[in-house]
């Protein structure tokens, strides 16, 4: 199955475990410091490949040390790039994620190249000869809310592409504007801070059937520790996570996207997909990053068993 993964592309550099920031010029000694691709698009394209998909990556990145960086690291995964633009004018995305020992992460981000990204960087015809599309960060790269990109989305709807889509921030603004991509959208999985402020329900199921008013034939919201939520038209099914030690959760998002589009793409339901999808993610809470832990699909479906 090819996948088409588009729209958030960001160079993560993670740090764990750190208590605090020193102050002056003081320094913490760490365990480990990692580079990895992320963002809803480069880091599902990469978790997706990993997954033995067939991916192609599209996207803004600067023309940049950074970009070069990240292009080499998603090349080395197995991505194919030549969808991404290079910018002069803007520096490629990146995050710094000092992580806490407990696990949390608070970052220090520069939104860059992304922000510019429009419906010219896609090719003709490329999300219609796609088996899926993932729209990662639409929200973000808010020059995809056009009607020249809906339609692109329609044509390839019409020939049988099937699209997900996940988001990246929490800023109302952001999300407002993300809310135009929902009739376009057969399965979207927002976490449970994002559902609530799309349809201002604190309650994650009422959340879902809202959002599936919107357009969707699938909301999957994913509640971190708590597990996920899977709505459709013919009811409301929870799932646990899985018990695994978590060290990081950077990424688990995306990478709980990645494992629900591969069950898509082997032909599983969307409860069953949302399976593999709970054990992707728990893979890569056990480590450091995005792409933390993850091998292949064999050993993710392990977990499950």
């Amino acid at each position: 199955m090819t996948v088409v993964t588009l729209g958030a592309h960001i160079l993560d550099v993670l740090a764990r475990p750190v208590g605090g920031i020193p102050e002056g010029q003081g320094t913490v000694v760490v365990d480990e410091i990692r580079v990895t691709a992320a963002g809803a698009a480069a880091g599902t394209a990469v978790a997706l490949a990993r997954l033995g998909n067939d991916v192609i990556s599209v996207g803004a990145i600067g023309d940049d040390d950074l970009g070069d960086l990240l292009v080499k690291i998603m090349e080395r995964n197995g991505v194919d790039v030549r969808g991404l633009v290079r910018r002069t004018a803007d520096q490629t995305s990146a995050s710094i994620l000092p992580i806490r020992p407990d696990g949390g992460r608070p970052s220090f981000h520069v939104p860059g190249a992304n922000l510019t990204l429009t419906a010219g960087a896609v090719g003709p015809g490329l999300l219609a000869a796609a088996d899926l599309v993932h729209l990662g960060g639409p929200d973000v790269t808010f020059g995809l809310n056009d009607p020249a990109f809906f339609e692109m989305l329609a044509h390839a709807r019409g020939t049988g592409t099937v699209v997900t889509m996940d988001l990246l921030s929490n800023m109302p603004d952001l999300l407002t504007g993300a809310a135009a991509f929902l009739p376009h959208v057969d399965h979207f999985l927002p976490n449970e801070e994002q559902a609530a402020e799309m349809t201002g329900h604190d309650d994650p199921e009422k959340a879902a059937r809202a959002l599936l008013a919107r357009g969707p034939r699938t909301v999957v919201v994913t509640l971190g520790g708590a597990g996920s939520l899977v709505a459709t038209a013919a009811g409301v099914h929870r799932l646990p996570a899985l018990p695994v030690e978590v060290v990081d959760t950077t990424g688990c998002g995306d990478a709980y996207c990645a494992g629900f589009i591969t069950g898509l793409a082997w032909g599983r339901d969307v409860l069953e997909s949302a399976r593999w999808g709970t054990a992707t993610a728990a893979t890569v809470a056990q480590g450091l990053g995005s792409d933390a832990c993850l091998k292949d699909l064999e050993a993710v479906l392990a977990l499950l068993n």
